[in-house]
């Protein structure tokens, strides 16, 4: 009877110790050490968990928690924005303690599912619940999890701006440019502090800006990226999620320098990506999770910025010169201090 019991107790360690990944039917596995199994849905928006950047991170913080806190999770990938009141109310449905949207797209989706469940507690990325008539109403039961995105932006613009001045490698026509999926606040913001940086550093090198007005399709991303190559363009910022993933294979194919955005893309195209600007969308998640499992949850505005590292810049590459990599360093510390207050609105349409 011992080992039996022995066994049985083996086998439920087992299959409460499994990872949970879902991109439709969500599964789930953990559980708190107190035995309360707090319960946690994360829905993605349409740039999907393959973007190796947003919504891959928020990904990364679901299943940080899930290893860490040990709370049952699981995550719900959007394949059309009609999916994101279904994908949410789903979740809510099934009694989740917080249920977490990814991406300011889905700001009236959180206020309709919100507003129908007042006692399930939800979060979302880089926005805030906004009724039907476009009007930010913040609800009790929501956190609004936001970041200073032109606090990156103007990190990874100053190793831009200091490459181009000085005509480092390929970048020899002192031109930058930068390309948004859709010209909304979080994507603007990280092309406003880019675009001010390189105007502070290097006041005569030439700035071109474009939209693939999509996050998802890598071949218009290439085409902007060529266009822009075109004009000239020896380094190419992308903050377009899947469609950025193309305007990066474009510096790749014609020689030239790309910047990454959201996670470190060093990876993406080693030699071309020669710094990425980092919003650790993985750290909100995490925390707004934890802040749930210790009754700290804090609904409206969360920030996220230089001084409690929810911004930063990732791997410099070997091409990038000692001078820039110190520039791009300082830049971080002196926004955190305030000695810096990067532009958050966009100069250069």
């Amino acid at each position: 009877m011992k080992r039996i019991l022995a066994f049985s107790l083996l086998a439920a360690t087992i299959v409460a110790s499994c990872a949970s990944t879902s991109t439709g039917t969500p599964q789930a596995s953990g559980s708190s050490p107190t035995g309360q199994h707090l319960k946690i849905g994360l829905v993605t928006d349409i740039g999907g968990l393959n973007d190796k950047s947003f919504n891959s991170l928020a990904d990364q913080g679901r299943q940080q928690a899930q290893a860490q806190l040990l709370v049952v999770t699981s995550v719900t990938e959007s394949k059309q924005q009609a999916d994101y009141v279904p994908n949410l109310t789903k979740y809510a449905q099934d009694k989740n303690d917080l249920v977490i949207g990814v991406g300011f797209l889905m700001q009236n989706a959180i206020w309709k599912v919100a507003t129908q469940f007042p006692n399930v507690k939800f979060a979302i990325i880089d926005g805030a619940p906004t009724d039907d008539a476009g009007a930010v109403k913040n609800l009790p039961n929501v956190a609004n999890l936001f970041f200073k995105e032109q606090e990156a932006g103007y990190i990874v613009g100053v190793i831009a701006a200091t490459m181009a001045k000085n005509k480092v490698g390929a970048a020899i026509h002192n031109t930058v440019c930068s390309m948004g999926g859709l010209p909304i606040p979080p994507v603007d913001r990280y092309i406003a502090g880019y675009q001010d940086a390189v105007k502070t550093v290097s006041p005569t090198t030439k700035i071109l800006n474009g939209y693939s007005q999509d996050f998802v399709d890598q071949q218009k991303g290439i085409e902007i990226g060529k266009s822009h190559i075109a004009q000239g363009c020896d380094i190419l910022f992308q903050v377009a999620g899947g469609s950025g993933l193309g305007y990066i294979q474009a510096a790749k194919a014609a020689g030239v320098y790309a910047i990454g955005v959201d996670a470190d893309q060093a990876a993406v195209a080693p030699g071309t990506v020669i710094t990425s600007a980092l919003k650790k969308v993985d750290v909100a998640v995490f925390q707004t999770i934890r802040s749930v499992r210790l009754g700290t949850f804090k609904a409206g505005d969360n920030s996220f910025n230089a001084t409690n590292d929810g911004i930063g810049f990732g791997t410099v590459d070997a091409i990038v010169p000692a001078d820039a990599k110190a520039a791009a360093t300082q830049a971080l510390a002196d926004i955190a201090s305030g000695k810096i207050t990067p532009k958050d609105t966009v100069q250069v349409k």
